[in-house]
């Protein structure tokens, strides 16, 4: 594997302050954070394949209205149909058996991202489309990374990660990494290396110091170093659509 699968520090961090700016509309039977650019144009767009706290997440809509402010319609679906685990959960909450019993896998996942991708392609008039995948969304990032599906991705602190849907990536691929990360700790990273450098695709990873799993999404702004991280894993993403997705 390329990244591991997920843990208790997939569920912990920091609630961020604001209000999204977008709504939530349903694609098909899908429930889906939208949020558009100040031209309201669809041309250039970003899919955002939240981590387990979910579409719903201020975070994260935060989030993608900083990507749509950068240009780029914006949207988030609802990969877990509600059942999401939640920020800090109590000492009781059995996140491994979440992970076996409750948690969706690729058989009901891939139909969600293949009826939004038609969706945006189609109906919306998409002609660029970025992937952004944090923690658990990492996976779908790598596994749409095809022609006519995803033009390019970029992926933070990525879990559940095969070996092979890395090397199954048809476009230019870019990944923010921690430091402290028992998910995507050096040793996966480092394989994760190898492979994109037998690859035609272009790739970029940039590991961020002073900073843990899942800080590009929750991490705790009243710490520099974190809330540093966090904005320069941001500008990372969009440099990277500049160059590989955004149309004029």
């Amino acid at each position: 594997m390329a990244s591991n699968p997920i843990g208790r520090c997939c569920t912990v961090g920091v609630k961020h302050e604001g209000t999204a700016k977008g709504d939530v509309k349903n694609i098909g039977d899908v429930r889906t954070y939208f949020t558009y650019p100040e031209d309201k144009s669809t041309q250039n767009a970003i899919v955002i394949f939240t981590d387990v706290m979910g579409m719903d997440f201020i975070n994260v809509q935060l989030i993608a209205d900083q990507f749509a402010a950068n240009g780029y319609f914006t949207i988030v679906p609802d990969l877990f149909n509600g059942n999401v685990v939640p920020l800090n959960p109590p000492t009781d909450f059995d996140i491994m058996k979440w992970i076996n019993e409750e948690m969706p896998r690729v058989p009901k996942v891939d139909p969600i991202i293949e009826s939004v991708l038609k969706h945006l392609r189609g109906d919306l008039g998409v002609k660029k489309l970025g992937g952004v995948g944090y923690c658990f969304g990492g996976k779908y990032v790598c596994r749409w990374l095809k022609e006519g599906k995803l033009d390019a991705g970029y992926t933070a602190h990525p879990s559940f990660v095969d070996r092979e849907e890395v090397e199954g990536i048809m476009g230019p691929l870019s990944i923010a990494a921690a430091e402290t990360d028992q998910i995507f700790p050096a040793p996966k990273r480092h394989e994760t290396e190898e492979i994109l450098q037998k690859m035609s695709v272009p790739y970029q990873i940039n590991l961020f110091s002073d900073v843990e799993h899942g800080f590009a999404v929750r991490c705790d702004l009243t710490k520099k170093p974190a809330k540093f991280a966090k904005e320069q894993a941001f500008l990372q993403a969009v440099a990277w659509f500049d160059e590989h997705v955004k149309q004029a």
